[in-house]
């Protein structure tokens, strides 16, 4: 008996020391992001039911001065899908619907509507043009109240991608569907939906859908870009546009609430669980990306909406959270997600450090001024303005490009590096874009 005491001690002495390391690092992790303005926003960081880190980094509001903390709230985008689907799931245990329905059950009228189920929804394998890819739409209607049958209109007639279930294609259409079909089996608004089976029952007090007219001291600002030299904010998506795909907004602190539940089959039972985390193509289930972290099943999902990126990313078997919310549009989540769980794991990770980079003289700028075509429907404008060489991508804010040498320039994000290039006669007429291991081709048209 005293030897299983010791033994307990030891075992626990172990783990706190684990703890409190892993806490240690971690924060100094993000702040080292922080401090290079690649990371603006909330961190929660949780092992076998502890919190490790739970802190805001940066400005929730950048003309105020006001910093981000462990309460500031933040738009999720994608994550909201997560939510859908465990809704689906719970309508579907009541014996309200089934998966294995086909879309016609509920819209008659709908093309091809009895060739695609409820599951190929959830599971983007519908073929279903995503609403989202329209420029028209997202440049000029995204902050307005709209309702389902103009958004349905914007998708419903279109050609389908691939035939139902033969392949796989990202749609937030298949998500705003599945929405629309909450609603007409419970009678209610999505939004009600949600919080009766998931929000009222967590206590997750500080999520909802409206942040549009949000009243709150810790609602974030979303910018598009955030240096220390500039900001540029962003409009909210309306919650009506974004619906059951992103309209979601939280806390770090209610996502771990969320992730209790799930560790805890409160909300979805195991059998349900293991529905929403086997992936059918493209490593996708119900509402969740799957992979795998130390020979063990990681499940997550990002979110992007005008001034905010959101990452959140578990390991069930061995009680991990990982919740990661930006109001700054940081492209960094990612590494900064995958040196979290090295952390956690007691492996390497390097910290981020500021590339060193050289001032051209302007004339030598000017040579590289044009229009570049990246593909047919992005195009950039390469400017000099105050001494530095600016990029204007269609539809996006402007960035700075960081010289490393003459024709070799990367932008203050860890992936994107541009490579300009020259004819025969020495003149730019392109460059080579290097971004999230892909290497693309862009010629100067102007």
């Amino acid at each position: 008996m005293k030897t299983r005491f010791i033994f307990s001690i030891i075992l626990f002495i172990h783990y706190y020391s684990h703890a409190q390391d892993a806490a240690t690092k971690a924060d100094s992790l993000v702040s080292a992001y922080a401090r290079l303005y690649q990371f603006n926003g909330a961190v929660l960081v949780a092992e076998n039911g502890t919190v490790l880190l739970n802190k805001g980094y940066g400005y929730r509001n950048v003309s105020d001065k006001i910093l981000n903390t462990e309460q500031s709230i933040f738009q999720l985008g994608s994550v909201t899908k997560q939510f859908t689907a465990a809704v689906i799931l719970k309508l579907q245990a009541e014996k309200k619907l089934s998966v294995t329905d086909h879309l016609n059950k509920y819209f008659p009228d709908y093309p091809r509507g009895d060739s695609i189920t409820i599951e190929q929804l959830l599971t983007h394998t519908s073929g279903i043009y995503n609403y989202t890819n329209d420029e028209k739409f997202m440049a000029n209607e995204i902050t307005k109240s709209t309702n389902r049958e103009k958004i349905m209109a914007m998708f419903k007639d279109k050609p389908l991608d691939f035939s139902p279930g033969s392949s796989w294609s990202y749609s937030n259409s298949g998500y705003a569907l599945l929405g629309y079909i909450i609603e007409a089996v419970t009678k209610q608004p999505y939004e009600a939906v949600v919080r009766k089976y998931i929000f009222t029952p967590l206590k997750m007090t500080h999520s909802g859908f409206d942040f549009t007219h949000l009243k709150s001291n810790d609602k974030t600002t979303g910018y598009f870009k955030l240096t220390a030299k500039e900001s540029a904010p962003a409009p909210i998506v309306d919650s009506t546009v974004a619906f059951s795909a992103g309209a979601i907004y939280s806390t770090t602190g209610d996502l771990y609430l969320w992730h209790k539940a799930l560790e805890n089959y409160s909300i979805l039972t195991k059998q349900q669980q293991e529905k929403a985390f086997t992936p059918l193509k493209e490593h996708y289930g119900y509402g969740w990306f799957i992979d795998s972290t130390e020979g063990k099943r990681r499940v997550g999902h990002g979110g992007g909406i005008h001034g905010f990126v959101t990452n959140v990313s578990r390991v069930p078997a061995d009680d991990i959270c990982i919740v990661l919310l930006s109001n700054a549009s940081d492209g960094t989540l990612n590494d900064i997600t995958k040196s979290l769980f090295a952390i956690l794991y007691n492996k390497e990770y390097v910290l981020p450090k500021e590339k060193p980079h050289m001032q051209l003289p302007e004339a030598t700028l000017k040579q590289y001024e044009g229009e570049y075509e990246i593909k047919p429907e992005l195009h950039v404008v390469m400017t000099v303005k105050d001494g530095e060489l600016v990029a204007s991508p269609t539809g996006q804010p402007d960035n700075v490009m960081y010289a490393e040498k003459e024709d070799s320039f990367f932008l203050n994000q860890p992936d994107i590096q541009i490579n300009f290039t020259r004819n025969d006669k020495k003149e730019v007429d392109g460059f080579i874009l290097h971004q999230g291991g892909a290497t693309i081709p862009c010629k100067k048209i102007k």
